[in-house]
């Protein structure tokens, strides 16, 4: 037995030694060096900084698709309402000044960034209550853009914003009026037309007035917005703003027309896009001469009466 177990024990002890060497081998083989490990991770960092911005242009080409979209069935509710309503249109806003122009405003409430104010964030206050609301299938989105993140801090809980879609102020203006406006800036609102009904869009054509907009998170506040028509047509020293305009799809902005269809307008100014003011309000009434922006939009707010 002695002599079986000395036999067995040459024979094995060489073979294990081997495999435990080519074990220590086969494990030295496979292990990384350091300079190897920084060789890899630097590849896959710039292959991260090649992919990422192309992931983005992907993601703001999707929401601009989606944006697109949501102009489309708002419209169409727009339309819908009017075509139910012998021609008449929605209010861009009440007026302020006249209680029984808000249930035919197509949307009511003022947003700013109170967390007390509940037209910020919920939308049983103002869209469940808006004359264009039967026409949407219940759909919210529809409402605001997917790219516009905006929200309200409310007892701890960040709630988004419940738009970011605002009405070209000339259909239907404050309640039928020119908001008491005309008053003080005179011909550059009294000079041009607020149209009441779809058939007064034939000048300039339906196709050529647009219906809704995305606005800044940082401008919005009423249902509409103003476009500045001082300059038009041939006077572009004159141009300026009263409200901005949103430039969430790389610096483009998201239409809807009174002929239904949408676009995807993109800005060649940089005073159309001033930084964005974080929980505030940015500055939106002022000077922008030469501005082709400014042009494109007063082309497409209204006409001369």
């Amino acid at each position: 037995m002695n002599r079986a177990r000395r036999i067995w024990s040459c024979v094995l002890t060489p073979v294990a030694v081997k495999l435990l060497q080519c074990r220590r081998d086969v494990s030295f083989r496979a292990a990384f060096s350091l300079i190897e490990l920084l060789v890899v991770i630097t590849i896959i960092a710039l292959l991260a900084a090649l992919l990422l911005p192309v992931i983005g242009k992907v993601k703001q080409k999707a929401w601009g698709i989606h944006c697109m979209n949501n102009h489309r069935q708002l419209c169409l509710a727009w339309r819908m309402y009017s075509d139910d309503n012998e021609e008449r249109l929605v209010y861009a806003s009440e007026d302020p000044w006249n209680p029984d122009t808000y249930n035919a405003a197509w949307i009511t409430g003022t947003l700013d960034f109170n967390p007390n104010n509940r037209a910020n964030w919920d939308p049983s206050l103002t869209i469940m209550k808006s004359p264009l609301w039967p026409y949407c299938g219940g759909n919210l989105e529809i409402w605001k853009c997917p790219a516009d993140q905006s929200s309200v801090i409310v007892d701890g809980v960040r709630k988004p914003r419940v738009r970011s879609m605002s009405m070209n102020i000339y259909l239907g203006g404050w309640g039928g009026t020119y908001g008491r406006w005309d008053r003080v800036l005179g011909p550059v609102w009294s000079d041009f037309k607020i149209y009441l009904k779809l058939s007064d869009l034939q000048d300039p054509g339906p196709a050529k007035i647009f219906v809704f907009l995305d606005m800044r998170e940082d401008s919005i506040d009423m249902g509409n917005f103003a476009t500045c028509m001082a300059g038009w047509p041939d006077q572009p020293e004159r141009y300026g703003f009263f409200d901005l305009p949103g430039f969430y799809h790389h610096r483009a902005c998201g239409f809807s027309f009174a002929d239904g269809h949408a676009e995807i307008k993109r800005w060649r100014d940089a005073r159309t896009m001033p930084p964005l003011v974080r929980d505030d309000f940015v500055m939106d009434w002022f000077p922008s001469p030469h501005n082709p922006d400014v042009a494109w939009l007063q082309d497409r707010s209204t006409r001369k009466k």
